[in-house]
């Protein structure tokens, strides 16, 4: 969300994501960001989002605002800051120094943007940085950069795309898919959620509003997948009680890695309903 467009920060308040970014950096021009970064702490401290995660995304350090984004959302109550274009651990450990000088929360994390071919190939060390939970996408910079388009079946993003989800997976962080700007295609959109999630993306980073209940659908377990995953779980209880360490289930056979996915899947779709609860 565009921190210097208030209608927008309000809207978000009603938008059934799992998290908000309020933007400081592409997003707002330059003569916007002091009021933009007064409106995101404002909006991070209010406590007028339920649920929601609530993050900031940071201009640049080397940028004239960088250095007082960080520092201002470092007690803005938000529960990460979004860095952009992080291409080493050093920067990371630049940025968390900055943090930890403004007085940062021990539990303020950082969501690391993964844009450049640097990022890339040094996507093990900025994943495994002890402050950075999550690994943000950055498709179009990236395919930039690359001298690429960002094409439908994004034939020439995936080498890039697999190695930024195996460097999340080795640290055991989040990765979320980067943004498809075009709002009007809807079919679009949907085909690279899709292939997104086949990939092993954890969600997607969204541009409206319009986007988020397909996204939603598409990250959502099915109800086939629910009902299946409560029937392994139950099958395997009752084997591992037996003492059996293997279980049928509808003729195929059932280990603890399937068990460890079916739990997977079932504490997404408690979270889902927990949100439908809240009333967010």
């Amino acid at each position: 969300m565009p921190a210097a467009n208030e209608r927008a920060l309000e809207k978000a308040k009603t938008i059934a994501a799992d998290a908000l970014i309020f933007d400081l950096e592409d997003a707002v021009a330059p003569d916007a960001k002091n009021a933009a970064r007064a409106n995101a702490v404002a909006a991070a401290s209010s406590g007028e989002y339920g649920r929601r995660e609530l993050t900031i995304r940071c201009n640049g350090l080397a940028t004239p605002w960088g250095a007082a984004d960080v520092a201002a959302a470092a007690k803005s109550g938000a529960s990460a800051i979004v860095v952009p274009k992080v291409d080493s651990r050093d920067y990371l450990d630049e940025v968390a120094l900055q943090l930890d000088a403004a007085g940062a929360p021990d539990d303020m994390t950082i969501w690391a943007m993964i844009e450049t071919p640097t990022a890339i190939l040094d996507v093990r060390s900025i994943a495994a940085h002890h402050r950075v939970n999550v690994l943000v996408m950055g498709n179009n910079d990236l395919a930039r950069e690359l001298r690429t388009g960002v094409l439908p079946e994004r034939t020439p993003l995936i080498p890039a795309l697999a190695m930024a989800l195996l460097g999340a997976r080795e640290a055991g962080k989040v990765i979320l898919d980067g943004v498809y700007n075009d709002v009007q295609d809807a079919d679009g959109f949907l085909s690279e959620a899709r292939h997104g999630k086949a990939m092993g993306f954890d969600g997607k980073t969204l541009v409206h509003p319009s986007q988020v209940a397909p996204a939603n659908a598409v990250w959502a377990p099915s109800g086939d997948e629910i009902e299946f995953s409560r029937r392994v779980i139950a099958a395997f209880e009752q084997a591992s009680a037996g003492g059996r360490g293997v279980v049928t289930v509808d003729g195929r056979m059932i280990e603890h890695l399937h068990v460890q996915n079916a739990e997977r899947i079932l504490a997404v779709a408690d979270a889902i309903t927990d949100l439908g609860r809240a009333g967010d």
